[in-house]
């Protein structure tokens, strides 16, 4: 078995940092949709302002919304405005069709990669 990259969104902005909030990234839904990330997934965030690299798991935002909002401790680390790639993973046995999504500076879907 290996884990391989499944789903990957790149280059999205932080909207929000909520260190009173209790641990996850939230994530608009039309976003997690697009690239098959789930509500509870553990996702690694990686944050190309910072370096910043940490595991957490998705809340749903709202959709449309844009937002992209680290909750709790990781909010020390990934601060809003940072670029970030936020990336999900599956344990396999064969190889997996990634699906990696572009999003502008508004979070707004750009192309698939």
């Amino acid at each position: 078995m290996r884990s391989v990259l499944r789903s990957k969104i790149h280059n999205a902005t932080v909207t929000e940092a909520d260190l009173s909030y209790i641990g996850s990234i939230t994530i608009d839904q039309d976003l997690m949709d697009a690239v098959g990330l789930w509500p509870g997934e553990k996702v690694l965030v990686v944050s190309n302002t910072s370096g910043a690299r940490l595991e957490t798991y998705t809340i749903a935002g709202p959709r449309g919304s844009g937002v992209i909002c680290m909750n709790g401790a990781a909010a020390h680390l990934i601060q809003r405005g940072h670029q970030v790639i936020i990336m999900g993973f599956e344990l396999t046995a064969s190889p997996v069709a990634t699906l990696q999504l572009l999003v502008d500076a508004a979070n707004r879907p750009v192309r698939f990669l």
